[in-house]
Protein backbone atom coordinates (compact mmCIF):
# COMPACT_ATOMS: atom_id res chain seq x y z
CA UNK A 1 0.00 0.00 0.00
CA UNK A 2 1.10 3.29 -1.03
CA UNK A 3 2.23 5.46 2.25
CA UNK A 4 3.51 8.26 0.19
CA UNK A 5 5.23 9.30 -3.54
CA UNK A 6 7.99 11.50 -4.20
CA UNK A 7 8.56 14.73 -6.24
CA UNK A 8 7.16 14.59 -9.19
CA UNK A 9 5.46 10.90 -9.04
CA UNK A 10 1.58 11.32 -10.54
CA UNK A 11 0.88 7.31 -11.47
CA UNK A 12 0.28 6.55 -8.29
CA UNK A 13 -0.96 8.19 -4.42
CA UNK A 14 -0.76 7.12 -1.24
CA UNK A 15 -3.39 4.69 -0.24
CA UNK A 16 -3.63 2.84 -3.51
CA UNK A 17 -2.91 -0.62 -3.84
CA UNK A 18 0.13 -1.76 -5.53
CA UNK A 19 2.21 -5.00 -6.62
CA UNK A 20 6.31 -4.55 -6.52
CA UNK A 21 7.69 -5.91 -10.28
CA UNK A 22 11.52 -5.75 -10.33
CA UNK A 23 11.58 -5.74 -14.34
CA UNK A 24 9.98 -2.60 -14.45
CA UNK A 25 8.45 -0.10 -16.89
CA UNK A 26 9.64 3.56 -17.94
CA UNK A 27 6.97 3.00 -20.39
CA UNK A 28 8.65 5.09 -23.15
CA UNK A 29 11.50 3.09 -24.56
CA UNK A 30 11.32 0.51 -27.14
CA UNK A 31 11.50 -2.10 -25.17
CA UNK A 32 8.10 -1.01 -23.22
CA UNK A 33 6.70 -0.06 -26.33
CA UNK A 34 7.41 -3.05 -28.16
CA UNK A 35 4.69 -6.38 -27.31
CA UNK A 36 7.40 -8.73 -27.59
CA UNK A 37 9.80 -7.64 -24.37
CA UNK A 38 9.40 -5.98 -21.64
CA UNK A 39 13.29 -5.65 -20.76
CA UNK A 40 13.03 -1.63 -19.95
CA UNK A 41 15.92 0.21 -20.92
CA UNK A 42 15.94 2.14 -17.58
CA UNK A 43 14.61 -0.08 -15.09
CA UNK A 44 15.55 -4.22 -16.37
CA UNK A 45 16.31 -6.14 -13.33
CA UNK A 46 19.99 -5.26 -12.47
CA UNK A 47 21.24 -6.83 -8.85
CA UNK A 48 24.25 -4.73 -9.38
CA UNK A 49 22.55 -1.10 -9.26
CA UNK A 50 21.16 -1.02 -5.63
CA UNK A 51 20.72 2.46 -5.40
CA UNK A 52 18.04 5.07 -6.52
CA UNK A 53 18.53 6.25 -9.99
CA UNK A 54 17.52 9.70 -10.25
CA UNK A 55 20.40 10.65 -7.00
CA UNK A 56 22.55 7.60 -7.79
CA UNK A 57 21.83 6.94 -3.20
CA UNK A 58 20.57 4.36 -1.52
CA UNK A 59 17.38 4.97 0.68
CA UNK A 60 18.05 2.73 3.36
CA UNK A 61 20.42 2.45 6.34
CA UNK A 62 21.40 1.45 9.72
CA UNK A 63 24.12 2.99 12.61
CA UNK A 64 24.54 5.94 9.73
CA UNK A 65 25.71 2.63 6.58
CA UNK A 66 23.91 2.73 3.69
CA UNK A 67 22.04 -0.60 3.20
CA UNK A 68 21.40 -0.91 -1.17
CA UNK A 69 18.34 -1.54 -2.55
CA UNK A 70 17.65 -5.67 -4.16
CA UNK A 71 16.91 -5.96 -7.76
CA UNK A 72 14.79 -2.21 -7.61
CA UNK A 73 12.23 -3.32 -4.90
CA UNK A 74 13.51 -4.85 -1.48
CA UNK A 75 10.48 -6.47 -0.89
CA UNK A 76 12.19 -8.33 2.09
CA UNK A 77 11.33 -5.26 4.30
CA UNK A 78 7.98 -4.02 5.66
CA UNK A 79 8.40 -0.86 3.99
CA UNK A 80 10.49 0.18 1.10
CA UNK A 81 11.05 2.40 -1.25
CA UNK A 82 10.86 2.11 -5.47
CA UNK A 83 10.95 3.57 -8.57
CA UNK A 84 7.40 4.23 -9.43
CA UNK A 85 8.04 1.83 -12.63
CA UNK A 86 8.28 -0.76 -10.43
CA UNK A 87 4.64 -0.57 -9.13
CA UNK A 88 1.57 -1.78 -11.13
CA UNK A 89 -1.58 -0.19 -9.26
CA UNK A 90 -4.01 -3.04 -8.86
CA UNK A 91 -8.17 -3.23 -7.52
CA UNK A 92 -8.29 -1.95 -3.41
CA UNK A 93 -10.91 -5.03 -3.47
CA UNK A 94 -7.91 -7.49 -4.79
CA UNK A 95 -7.00 -9.73 -1.21
CA UNK A 96 -3.21 -8.72 -0.76
CA UNK A 97 -2.39 -12.38 0.53
CA UNK A 98 -3.55 -13.58 -2.86
CA UNK A 99 -2.12 -11.33 -5.38
CA UNK A 100 0.84 -11.09 -3.97
CA UNK A 101 2.04 -14.14 -5.77
CA UNK A 102 1.01 -12.06 -8.93
CA UNK A 103 4.27 -10.06 -9.48
CA UNK A 104 6.33 -12.53 -10.07
CA UNK A 105 5.63 -16.45 -11.08
CA UNK A 106 2.64 -15.66 -12.31
CA UNK A 107 2.74 -12.94 -14.37
CA UNK A 108 6.12 -14.66 -15.78
CA UNK A 109 4.84 -17.54 -16.64
CA UNK A 110 1.45 -16.46 -18.23
CA UNK A 111 3.07 -13.54 -19.53
CA UNK A 112 5.64 -15.62 -21.64
CA UNK A 113 2.86 -18.02 -22.57
CA UNK A 114 0.72 -15.89 -24.29
CA UNK A 115 3.21 -13.00 -25.12
CA UNK A 116 6.00 -14.70 -26.13
CA UNK A 117 5.34 -18.40 -27.50
CA UNK A 118 1.46 -17.55 -28.41
CA UNK A 119 0.30 -20.98 -29.34
CA UNK A 120 -2.42 -21.60 -31.55
CA UNK A 121 -5.59 -23.14 -30.57
CA UNK A 122 -5.22 -26.92 -31.51
CA UNK A 123 -1.94 -27.17 -30.78
CA UNK A 124 0.76 -28.68 -28.39
CA UNK A 125 2.57 -27.12 -25.59
CA UNK A 126 5.27 -28.40 -23.42
CA UNK A 127 6.21 -27.01 -20.08
CA UNK A 128 9.68 -27.60 -18.64
CA UNK A 129 9.08 -27.19 -14.74
CA UNK A 130 5.67 -27.06 -12.71
CA UNK A 131 6.62 -24.18 -10.05
CA UNK A 132 4.61 -21.15 -9.58
CA UNK A 133 5.92 -19.56 -13.03
CA UNK A 134 5.69 -23.39 -14.76
CA UNK A 135 2.30 -23.54 -13.67
CA UNK A 136 1.39 -20.17 -14.98
CA UNK A 137 2.44 -20.98 -17.86
CA UNK A 138 0.65 -24.25 -17.87
CA UNK A 139 -2.54 -21.66 -18.06
CA UNK A 140 -1.73 -19.65 -20.29
CA UNK A 141 -1.39 -22.57 -22.85
CA UNK A 142 -4.87 -23.85 -21.39
CA UNK A 143 -6.11 -20.82 -22.29
CA UNK A 144 -4.66 -19.95 -25.31
CA UNK A 145 -6.66 -22.37 -26.37
CA UNK A 146 -3.54 -26.08 -26.79
CA UNK A 147 -5.26 -29.14 -27.15
CA UNK A 148 -2.17 -31.06 -25.30
CA UNK A 149 -0.15 -29.60 -22.34
CA UNK A 150 2.84 -31.88 -21.40
CA UNK A 151 4.20 -30.93 -18.03
CA UNK A 152 8.22 -31.24 -17.02
CA UNK A 153 9.45 -32.05 -13.65
CA UNK A 154 11.38 -34.07 -11.72
CA UNK A 155 9.05 -33.91 -8.99
CA UNK A 156 6.04 -37.21 -9.22
CA UNK A 157 3.94 -34.92 -6.55
CA UNK A 158 3.71 -32.04 -8.79
CA UNK A 159 1.50 -34.03 -11.56
CA UNK A 160 -2.17 -33.81 -9.69
CA UNK A 161 -1.62 -29.87 -9.39
CA UNK A 162 -0.47 -29.13 -12.56
CA UNK A 163 -3.57 -30.48 -13.99
CA UNK A 164 -5.77 -27.93 -12.29
CA UNK A 165 -3.70 -25.74 -14.62
CA UNK A 166 -4.50 -26.90 -17.76
CA UNK A 167 -1.77 -29.83 -18.12
CA UNK A 168 -3.21 -33.15 -19.83
CA UNK A 169 -0.02 -35.27 -19.92
CA UNK A 170 2.89 -35.59 -17.07
CA UNK A 171 6.18 -36.58 -17.55
CA UNK A 172 9.09 -37.23 -15.52
CA UNK A 173 12.20 -37.44 -17.14
CA UNK A 174 13.44 -39.67 -14.20
CA UNK A 175 11.29 -42.79 -15.11
CA UNK A 176 13.17 -42.94 -18.67
CA UNK A 177 16.39 -44.41 -19.77
CA UNK A 178 16.47 -41.88 -22.64
CA UNK A 179 16.53 -37.97 -23.05
CA UNK A 180 13.10 -36.46 -22.20
CA UNK A 181 13.06 -34.95 -25.61
CA UNK A 182 12.90 -38.09 -27.26
CA UNK A 183 9.86 -38.65 -25.08
CA UNK A 184 7.94 -35.98 -25.71
CA UNK A 185 9.14 -36.19 -29.98
CA UNK A 186 7.41 -39.92 -29.76
CA UNK A 187 4.59 -38.68 -28.08
CA UNK A 188 3.82 -36.50 -30.40
CA UNK A 189 4.78 -37.60 -33.47
CA UNK A 190 7.66 -35.43 -34.37
CA UNK A 191 7.83 -32.35 -31.30
CA UNK A 192 5.91 -29.87 -29.71
CA UNK A 193 4.67 -26.98 -31.53
CA UNK A 194 5.43 -24.50 -28.65
CA UNK A 195 7.65 -25.14 -25.47
CA UNK A 196 8.09 -22.80 -22.67
CA UNK A 197 11.06 -23.68 -19.70
CA UNK A 198 10.42 -22.93 -16.23
CA UNK A 199 13.64 -23.92 -14.34
CA UNK A 200 16.37 -21.89 -15.39
CA UNK A 201 18.41 -25.58 -15.75
CA UNK A 202 20.63 -25.64 -18.43
CA UNK A 203 19.81 -29.19 -19.31
CA UNK A 204 16.30 -28.53 -19.08
CA UNK A 205 16.71 -25.35 -21.81
CA UNK A 206 18.26 -27.72 -23.85
CA UNK A 207 15.81 -30.02 -23.70
CA UNK A 208 12.85 -27.92 -24.31
CA UNK A 209 14.52 -26.34 -27.46
CA UNK A 210 15.11 -29.89 -28.28
CA UNK A 211 11.24 -31.30 -28.08
CA UNK A 212 10.03 -28.85 -30.47
CA UNK A 213 9.26 -30.51 -33.81
CA UNK A 214 11.30 -29.19 -36.76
Amino acid sequence: IVESVGEGVTDVKPGDHVLPIFTGECKECRHCKSEESNMCDLLRINTDRGVMLNDGKSRFSINGQPIFHFVGTSTFSEYTVLHVGCLAKINPEAPLDKVCVLSCGISTGLGATLNVAKPKKGSTVAIFGLGAVGLAAAEGARIAGASRIIGVDLNPKRSDEARKFGVTEFVNPKDYNKPVQEVIAEMTGGGVDRSVECTGSIMAMMSAFECVHD
